[in-house]
């Protein structure tokens, strides 16, 4: 308890519920702070729920921003004495109407009742109150906790389940079927079985939620450090197949046992998300889901008239770059995320010619953007399958090893140097500038006469200077 009592978003959210209760209303920290209250974890956030209606809200606060004062929603800026603001989102107690979008109800009617707040919400463990004067009075939070729903019991039992009927739950946000396959995997609950089945019947209409909440919550079961357990949650539930169809192929395609004795390629990929911990990257998270991800597309069977012919998978890096460059479009990620995702499923196989490159070729590949990420990939890769870890620690010693300045040194030569040279620019400067770098990286041109001397010796002199 001491630990929460020095939490500056737990006093920003404790004041904020003393001040509406002073001024006559119900005022409760209210969802998975409360949960994680009762289960000892330090929350995130604090929300808070009241009887006040938004318009009161706004008014009593010195600083406020509407969110979503339709739907009762309030952030609330207090000064956290450092200066900086702690936003707490205040939200008024509520009943829901119709949700024709399968998003977000088309209206709500405001409530002074925590009962008719609570049955609308998500999930038992999401649905309970808490008193934080009976809190701080206690030290027992479940003392202090309002529970309308049993959610306390289905945290003893480690259940995840539905408040109410779990079909209508699902009918009204398609999304918590998600949040509630990332709720069990985080933390390793079972899913109460109508609230399964409910999923199961509804999965299929999971395309109504916006891509992009889709890949948000995807990525927090990346992220959070149980993305196995949510992935393989994910298929069972049928979801996977709905939001991403290209991963469920992996199942059943099989691999060299040489080089995979672990299984297919869907036990592989599991293997690696396994080995994500928490707070990895979203672009580490996305590249070891998708490394493999052209493997089921060019998957080719030992043709049995060769003799001692194997399993191979020709082209599937360039394949899976596709498929991933589609995935991650249709998810909508960042042209940046995109990039670097894209990157990690690119570059995933060079790791099997590091110690053979030359070393300019060496350098150029030490010097990809977040090199540290392709590290991290090869590692989870090659620890996933055969465990032979020796390219790996060839790599990560010269990438530590190697100095910024001789991985990426200024250059030598640039075009201007090719133009005052006599060369006229067209689509040879390319080849000749990275000649010259190569010249460079690899120690044989330490200076720009050293560096022209190389293109002059593969290109010839400029035409200009012909006699």
């Amino acid at each position: 308890m001491a630990d929460q009592l020095n939490n500056v978003k737990y006093m920003a959210a404790r004041e904020i519920v003393i001040a509406l209760r002073a001024a006559g209303y119900l005022a409760y920290f209210a969802g998975g702070c409360v949960r994680d209250l009762l289960l000892g974890v330090e929350p995130k956030d604090f929300d808070v729920a009241t009887s006040a209606t938004p318009d009161v809200v706004m008014e009593m606060f010195a600083k406020t921003y509407s969110v979503g004062a339709h739907f009762g929603v309030v952030l609330v800026c207090t000064p956290d004495g450092e200066d900086r603001e702690i936003a707490t989102e205040v939200a008024t107690f509520r009943h829901d109407g119709a949700y024709s979008d399968g998003r977000r109800p088309d209206a709500v009617r405001f409530s002074t009742d925590p009962r008719e707040d609570v049955f609308r919400r998500d999930f038992t463990i999401n649905g309970m109150l808490l008193d934080p004067v009976v809190f701080e009075e206690t030290g027992d939070a479940a003392a202090a906790t309002l529970d309308y729903v049993n959610g306390r019991e289905d945290l003893k039992a480690k259940i995840v389940r539905a408040i109410g009927d779990p079909a209508l739950r699902f009918a009204e946000d398609k999304l918590r079927m998600l949040r509630g396959v990332r709720f069990a995997a985080r933390l390793g609950y079972e899913i109460e079985p109508q609230t399964m089945a409910a999923i199961r019947a509804a999965a299929a209409e999971i395309g109504q939620v916006s891509s992009e909440r889709i890949r948000d919550e995807l990525t927090l079961m990346l992220t959070e450090g149980h993305a196995r357990q949510a992935f393989e949650l994910l298929d069972a539930t049928g979801l996977l197949a709905q939001v991403l169809p290209e991963a469920v192929k992996m199942h059943g395609v099989e691999q060299q046992p040489q080089f995979h004795p672990e299984g297919d390629v869907w036990v592989h990929t599991m293997l690696l998300l396994e080995k994500l911990k928490r707070g990895s990257s979203a672009t580490l998270a996305w590249g070891a889901l998708l490394h493999d991800i052209g493997k089921p597309a060019t998957f080719r069977p030992p043709d049995p008239k060769k003799p001692g012919d194997r399993i191979r998978f020709d082209g599937h890096v360039e394949v899976g770059v596709r498929i991933a460059e589609e995935i991650l479009g249709r998810l909508r990620f960042s042209n940046e995320d995109t990039a670097q995702i894209v990157a990690l499923v690119k570059n995933h196989m060079r790791f099997g010619d590091v110690m053979e490159m030359r070393e300019s070729t060496l350098k150029r590949f030490l010097r990809l953007p977040k090199f540290d990420e392709h590290l991290a990939l090869h590692w989870m890769d090659a620890s996933s399958a055969h465990g032979d870890l020796q390219l790996y620690v060839f790599a990560k010693e010269h990438y530590e090893a190697t100095p910024v300045d001789l991985i990426r040194p200024k250059l030598l030569v640039t075009g201007r140097d090719l133009i005052d040279a006599g060369y006229r620019p067209g689509p040879e400067f390319k080849e000749m500038l990275e000649i010259a770098e190569d010249a460079q990286l690899e120690g044989v041109a330490m200076t720009t006469e050293e560096a022209m001397a190389v293109v002059l010796e593969r290109f010839g002199r400029p035409p200009s200077n012909h006699s």
